[in-house]
Parts: structure tokens; C-alpha cells; sequence
């Protein structure tokens, strides 16, 4: 039977929109064939909401450019292969704060500068930073930089370039020349895919080449990512895993690739979600405790 309970009666009422949205993307995207549209109905069914609701939420998507409606449903657009940075927020929170808890406490004591790259991962590490004392931040991100910019005891600074509306990070040429122009200590960037296959990659062409300025313009990189990213090849790449020195991720990854990856180059840093604890693959095949 079609619900049709109220917005506001149904566990994914209005708090968790955003929740929504990202399933309504993610259903259109796994249902649909070649994106063919996924019926209106169907979306109902599977989101057990009322069919005003799934209209609403199809109507918002569509101005964003994400989803095209089509006569009773709705398709995917290319723009919806990459959820927008407001829509993703809520994925995996508790394990992408484990994850920036661990990189962290790769900082020395004492004054330092680091770079931190878009992404939610990487906004985590900011947000695990804001009680250090003599720290300079450089980011191209606009939402950390608005989260942590207000904080006296931290300098940060801020990359000029292009924003890009999906991700609200800075990119272009300009953004590189800034990675390029300071020296920083350790760079923490976000990836949509990292494998031994592809290296480190992203989905677009303009933040890849930015985000390997960073890398290239700092002592130390450090690829935050949850493990949904682990052996994951994307459309641009960014780094080889040679170039990178650390991969901090959760134990959801396979180990299969997470040795692939280690062989190619980079410490692994495996946080445990259960326990609440971190162990480390060393180079050259240590062990996990």
C-alpha cells in the first residue's frame, strides 16, 4: 500500500532531509539503467514517504541540476555522480571524526602550518585542530574556512581561485599558485577513489590538478578517506600512491586492497570503528593489532 503519511510523522521528516535527498540520489542512480528514469512510485515505495513528498524533493533536485523529471519519475543527471558537499555531511560522521581524530596526531608540537583540502573527511581534521596554538591553516575549502576562520589562537588562510558549487572548494590556477607559493608542513586532502591501480583520484579534472599543487607544495601528505573510497578508481587523478606518505581510513576497507595500496608506497593507518581504536600497516608490511 502507498504511504501517505505526513512529512513531518515519518522518521525521514524534515531533520533529515538531507538524508533523504541523498537516498533519492542514490536510488535514481542504482535503479535506473544507462539512467533511465526510476518511477515516482517506485521512490515512494522504497522511501515509505508520501508521493507530495518524493514530488518536492524531485523538484528541488531538478533545480539543482542534479535529477531530470520525467513523466512519472525521474533520471539522474552527470552533475549527481558527485553529491553535493551539503548532501553528504551525514555520511559516516562518527567514522570520518575517528579518521581525522587519527590523522591529527601526525602534527609535532609547536608552531606549524599545514594545508587542508575540500571534503568532509578533510574537514574533520580542521575541526580536530581548533584547540592548537600556533597552527596556519591554508585551505581552499569555503566551508572550513568559514567554520575555523573565527578561532584567535589559529591563522588561516585562504587559497583565491574558482569555487566550485558542488563542493564549495576553490580551484583554478590561482588555488594551485597559492598551494605552490607557501611552504606547509602536511597536506591532508579528501579523495573519491584511492587504489593501487589509480593512485589517488577525484572526480573532477580543475580539483584534481589543485589538490596535486597541495601535495607537491607540502613536506608531508596525508589522504584522508573513508573506507567506501578504498580501491576505487575516479574519473581524474591527482597523485600517485608513490607521492603520498600516509592513508588514514576505517576498518571497513578490504584488506586485500589496503595491502595493494601499502605495497604501492604509502603507511596505511587503519582506524577500528568498534573499538575505538587505530592500528598501523608500516611500509614494507608491518603488522595490525
Amino acid at each position: 500500500m502507498t504511504p501517505t503519511t505526513p512529512e513531518a510523522d515519518h522518521p525521514l521528516g524534515p531533520g533529515k532531509r538531507a538524508h533523504r535527498l541523498r537516498a533519492e540520489l542514490r536510488l535514481l542512480a542504482e535503479l535506473g539503467a544507462a539512467q533511465a528514469p526510476v518511477s515516482l512510485h517506485r521512490l515512494v515505495e522504497e522511501l515509505s514517504v508520501s508521493v507530495a513528498t518524493v514530488r518536492r524533493d524531485l523538484a528541488d533536485l531538478e533545480a539543482q541540476g542534479l535529477v531530470v523529471r520525467t513523466h512519472g519519475g525521474a533520471r539522474t543527471t552527470a552533475a549527481a555522480v558527485e553529491i553535493p558537499v551539503r548532501l553528504r555531511t551525514g555520511t559516516s560522521p562518527e567514522v570520518k571524526r575517528l579518521i581525522a581524530r587519527r590523522a591529527a596526531t601526525f602534527l609535532p608540537p609547536g608552531p606549524f602550518a599545514v594545508a587542508i583540502g575540500g571534503g568532509t573527511t578533510a574537514a574533520e581534521v580542521a575541526r580536530s585542530l581548533v584547540f592548537r596554538a600556533d597552527l596556519t591553516i591554508l585551505t581552499n575549502s569555503l566551508t572550513t574556512a568559514a567554520e575555523i576562520g573565527g578561532r584567535q589562537n589559529l591563522r588561516v588562510l585562504v587559497t583565491g581561485g574558482t569555487v566550485r558549487p558542488s563542493s564549495l572548494e576553490i580551484v583554478g590556477a590561482l588555488a594551485e599558485s597559492s598551494f605552490s607559493a607557501l611552504n606547509t608542513g602536511i597536506a591532508f586532502l579528501g579523495a573519491d577513489g584511492v587504489s593501487a591501480a589509480g593512485g589517488v583520484t577525484t572526480h573532477d579534472e580543475v580539483e584534481a590538478r589543485t589538490n596535486a599543487a597541495m601535495v607537491a607544495g607540502a613536506q608531508r601528505s596525508v589522504v584522508v578517506v573513508d573506507s567506501s573510497k578504498i580501491g576505487r578508481v575516479t574519473l581524474a587523478p591527482v597523485a600517485d600512491l608513490a607521492a603520498v606518505d600516509d592513508v588514514v581510513t576505517d576498518d571497513g576497507a578490504a584488506e586485500a586492497d589496503l595491502r595493494a595500496i601499502e605495497r604501492a608506497g604509502p603507511r596505511v593507518h587503519v582506524v577500528r570503528r568498534a573499538q575505538r581504536a587505530d592500528t598501523d600497516v608500516r611500509r614494507g608490511g608491518g603488522s595490525r593489532t
